[in-house]
């Protein structure tokens, strides 16, 4: 296998959840010709196994955080080859992603966007506490994902608000609802009309690949 050597120090380098490592495993996968797009593949697979570790309990939240965080560093220095190359990032689907008005709780939501982004997706990350017109317009704007977390009950009222007034602006069918967050269950999200539920960021990801896939 082409770069197989390459593809192994980029996965040990994110399990590892050191960004200095990553970041060498990078720029040397980089250095020996790897392209853009195969180095976020890889990553992005090593990323759904640190999401299985941290489900199980054999990594703790400062490592998925570092892992992300060593991810968002190699989005950086590939940046501009990924958006030269037929391998973009935006190949999947644009996805707008937030945590709810009134919710000030993000660690779960940004883990996940930046799990769409090695993904394959373009994500529009508009961060916490995000007025719910806010992801109505990102939607009108040609996001056809949106991905909406909460952290509590009270606010996660509110995405059932984005997801009628998706349907009163003649939008509803031109995008995937996706719901999740502490409080969230597959039966909210079915009571309230969304499309995917996700219990973690990495089962989230999965579920918005395979329905790109379709």
């Amino acid at each position: 296998m082409a770069y197989e050597v390459e593809t192994k120090n980029l996965k040990d380098a994110l399990v590892s959840c050191k960004v200095p490592d990553i970041t060498k495993a990078v720029e040397d996968a980089h250095a020996a010709g790897m392209p853009a797009d195969e180095i976020i593949n890889s990553l992005g697979a090593a990323m759904s196994d640190v999401g299985v570790l941290f489900e199980r309990g054999k990594l703790f939240l400062p490592h998925v955080l570092s892992a992300a965080a060593g991810m968002k560093k190699a989005m950086e220095i590939l940046d501009d080859e990924l958006k030269a190359g037929a391998g973009s990032a935006t190949a999947k689907g644009t996805v707008v992603m937030g945590t709810v008005e009134g919710d000030v709780h993000d660690i779960g939501k940004s883990i996940c966007s930046t799990m769409l982004q090695c993904a394959g997706f373009e994500v529009h990350d508009l961060g916490r506490d995000v007025p719910l017109k806010n992801f109505i317009e990102e939607v009108k704007g040609g996001c056809n994902y949106c991905g909406m977390s909460a952290l509590m009950t009270t606010t996660m009222v509110g995405m059932k608000t984005v997801i009628d007034n998706l349907g009163k602006e003649g939008v509803r069918d031109k995008v995937v609802v996706m719901v999740g967050g502490a409080p969230v269950t597959q039966g909210y999200a079915d009571k309230i009309g969304a499309d995917v539920y996700g219990e973690s960021a990495s089962e989230t990801t999965k579920k918005a690949q395979a329905i790109a896939s379709d």
